[in-house]
């Protein structure tokens, strides 16, 4: 989502180039930081999500980004991660075209098992961040609607194909409903539209491809609605959403309402027919804010999108940064996989006091037989009768 007066994470979209300055200055964080050793608490943190959507993270553009998904996995108790995704630089044609090399360790990664998703962002436009006019955006978007870019994106459409990532989903000029990038929407919609179609016509008329395209605006409705910026349903197979906690105040149920916001997505994708997705997700405007971690995740569970990859540095993410704790023990407790790194230890019940057994009856004394009483004599002249009077 494009964020308000400015956008401080665009410049880490293209780390790739830059990775060994990084490391050298220590700035790249290779390992769970400091939060994430601690132990899970045993509160509460709401209904674990089930594996239903692919999950990912966005860690680095280039392989080292291909790395750190394990070392994800490990954070979340074996969680896996199904989804790798990375954004092509946006400066030179080309870099757009896919730089030699750069594709293959994530067709790797991809290739290794058969449910794994590659999402890769891609700029319609060079100079991509550039700050460029509307005049000349409306130039450059009429350009490629008459077909003079076509060249580039066939030579990235063959490139994804030879290094084997041939079901890429490609998140083709996203945020086009804002005012960052040169390959917005808002100059000339109608330009942007025929644009799009062109791209993707390019891209699919290459051998082997199976590509799919998300088309994904950010949240709300920013410079344009984003709707009128649809290039249609023959063109377009998942709809996505780049969704921030911003702008500051703003509550989780103000992204679900908002015009254009995450109801609005649902209900569009399904009026055409199309999963969702949210290739940009996180932690912005109103800091550490476990509720907002805790909400989103609920509605992804809900939602069930294709995918989701959460942007992981600072200040959006909850692995690599460590001013989010709070956020990030809600993330870790909700994704942790099947068993919780701490259970909470079952109350035994009480013993049942054992029944006293039954005393044995004492069996009957079988009764003597009675002895025949000894016949008295009678007294001579008596009646026999004791105490009879004479």
């Amino acid at each position: 989502m494009e964020p308000v007066g400015g956008t401080p994470r665009r410049r880490r979209k293209w780390l790739g180039v830059i990775t060994a300055g990084l490391l050298a200055s220590g700035s790249v964080v290779l390992s769970a930081p400091a939060h994430a050793a601690a132990s899970l608490t045993t509160e509460d943190p709401g209904p674990t999500l089930p594996a239903t959507s692919a999950m990912g993270a966005f860690l680095d553009s280039g392989s080292l980004g291909v790395t750190r998904i394990a070392q994800l996995q490990r954070w979340l108790g074996g969680r896996e991660l199904r989804v790798g995704h990375t954004y092509l630089p946006g400066d030179l044609w080309s870099n757009i075209e896919g730089p030699p090399g750069f594709l293959d360790a994530w067709a790797d990664w991809r290739n290794a098992k058969t449910d794994r998703i590659f999402v890769l962002n891609v700029p319609m436009l060079e100079r991509n961040e550039a700050g460029i006019p509307d005049q000349e955006v409306r130039r450059q978007l009429q350009l490629g609607a008459a077909g003079y870019y076509d060249h580039h994106f066939r030579t990235l459409a063959r490139r994804l194909v030879e290094a084997g990532a041939l079901d890429t989903v490609l998140v083709l000029g996203w945020e086009m409903n804002g005012t960052t990038y040169t390959h917005r929407c808002g100059p000339d919609p109608t330009a942007w539209k025929k644009y799009w179609n062109r791209i993707v016509t390019t891209m699919r008329s290459v051998p082997g491809q199976k590509f799919r395209f998300d088309f994904n605006p950010s949240r709300g409705r920013d410079a344009v609605p984003w709707t009128e910026c649809y290039p249609g349903d023959d063109v377009v197979d998942i709809i996505g959403m780049d969704s921030y906690d911003q702008p500051s105040g703003a509550d989780f149920d103000r992204h679900v309402n908002e015009p254009y916001g995450l109801q609005k997505q649902v209900d569009f994708a399904a009026e055409h027919g199309k999963q969702i997705s949210y290739p940009e997700w996180g932690l912005f405007r109103n800091g550490d804010n476990p509720t907002y971690m805790r909400r989103m995740l609920e509605w992804i569970r809900d939602h069930k999108p294709l995918y989701h990859t959460i942007t992981d540095y600072c200040p959006h993410g909850v692995w690599q940064c460590d001013r989010n704790p709070q956020s990030s023990r809600v993330f870790r407790e909700m994704l942790y996989g099947v068993e919780p790194s701490v259970p909470v230890d079952p109350v035994d019940p009480v013993d049942p006091v054992d029944p006293v057994d039954p005393v044995d009856p004492v069996d009957p004394v079988d009764p003597v037989d009675p002895v025949d009483p000894a016949r008295r004599p009678r007294r001579p002249g008596g009646s026999g009768r004791p105490g009879g009077s004479g």
